[in-house]
């Protein structure tokens, strides 16, 4: 795709999507220098009093008061009352009442399944969070489907015997999980002609609407044909509803690290249903020290472990490691689960 195709699309999505939750100072300061993004950007940052930033590729910038990008603290534009307090009322649509409910969970999800994190005064009622008030920080989360993001994995997870190894995918944040996860998800659900599969029903266990990202129960990604969401709901919960009431052949979900979690999930493998989930980790290595997830390892439930990195930049495939003898079945620092380049 050449730059100024790849421009065009960047100003496309911002000025339809995310600009009109935006107040119109800042809406009009991004739409300055959309044109000199060096890509989509990942996310937009808020703090009250504090730089607007942006970040690209894991790394984030001040935007000057002319437009531009820099990482030095020299002319940049400052984020007032007004700014935060205006896109707010515009991400609430004018009420508060009609975004409590995830505000408890301390987000809001918008059209297109863009997250908008708050942080702020926390209430509680009864030793549970009630609502977010004094709004200090908005981090907007851009959400881009990578089509295909699962192509160089999917081979790795396809058991043509069974169906699908239970497979945990794990990486350290920002390196592209939950985009596999949800390609994955598409891929399997949907069908695939060139490695004979017809499609699998999937349960999705969407528990912080990150990755059919809902919008008044509509999935706002492309999540498959044969795929049901139960969005917002706790993992291990959803998990166990769903093995009950959908009859799925394959059950995702994504960060699992719970005790609940690591149950539900050895109910589900016993239920002779596949799991596919993520979780936070640099290596395998790193989960043989949580005593829970320790125990889904020795105890050989998952048969893959898909480990996503940045040595060839964000969404880098570095391994796949078979689960039984937890030998490393393929290595290649050189190679992406997915281009992220367009």
């Amino acid at each position: 795709m050449g730059k100024n195709t790849k421009d065009k699309k960047i100003r496309e999505l911002l000025e339809l999507e995310i600009y009109p939750f935006l107040y119109f100072p800042l809406r009009q300061l991004l739409n300055s220098i959309a044109h000199n993004f060096p890509d989509y950007p990942e996310e937009i940052r808020l703090r009250r009093l504090k730089p607007l930033m942006l970040c690209f590729g894991g790394k984030d910038f001040m935007v000057t008061v002319d437009g531009k990008l820099t990482d030095k603290y020299e002319n940049v534009y400052i984020v007032s009352n007004d700014d935060m307090d205006k896109t707010f009322q515009l991400i609430c649509q004018g009420s508060i009442y009609a975004v409590e409910e995830e505000l408890k969970s301390g987000y809001i999800t918008l059209p297109g399944g863009h997250r908008v994190g708050i942080a702020g005064k926390v209430i509680l009622e009864g030793g549970t969070v009630k609502t977010i008030k004094s709004i200090t920080s908005f981090n907007i989360r851009i959400a881009r489907e990578i089509i295909g993001a699962a192509d160089k994995a999917l081979p790795f997870i396809v058991d043509g015997k069974f169906g699908i190894y239970n497979t945990l995918i794990l990486s350290p944040p920002g390196a592209g999980k939950t985009t596999l996860l949800r390609d994955l998800i598409r891929q399997l659900s949907s069908g695939i002609e060139k490695l004979d599969i017809k499609g699998f029903k999937v349960g999705l266990v969407d528990e912080r609407c990150e990755i059919a990202c809902c919008h008044n129960g509509v999935p706002q990604n492309d999540i498959g044909l044969r795929t049901d969401v139960l969005e917002g709901c706790p993992k291990a919960q959803g998990i166990m509803m769903l093995l009950r009431s959908m009859s799925p052949e394959i059950i995702a979900t994504d960060e699992i690290g719970r005790p609940e979690d690591v149950k539900a999930i050895e109910d589900t493998i016993n239920a002779g249903v596949s799991i596919i989930t993520t979780i936070h980790g640099n290596d395998i290595e790193d989960l043989k020290k949580r005593p829970t997830i320790k125990k889904l390892i020795y105890g050989r439930f998952f048969k893959r472990y898909i480990i996503l990195g940045f040595s060839a930049g964000v969404g880098s495939l570095e391994k796949v490691i078979d689960g039984d003898s937890l030998n490393d079945i393929y290595f290649n620092k050189n190679e992406r689960v997915a281009s992220y380049v367009f």
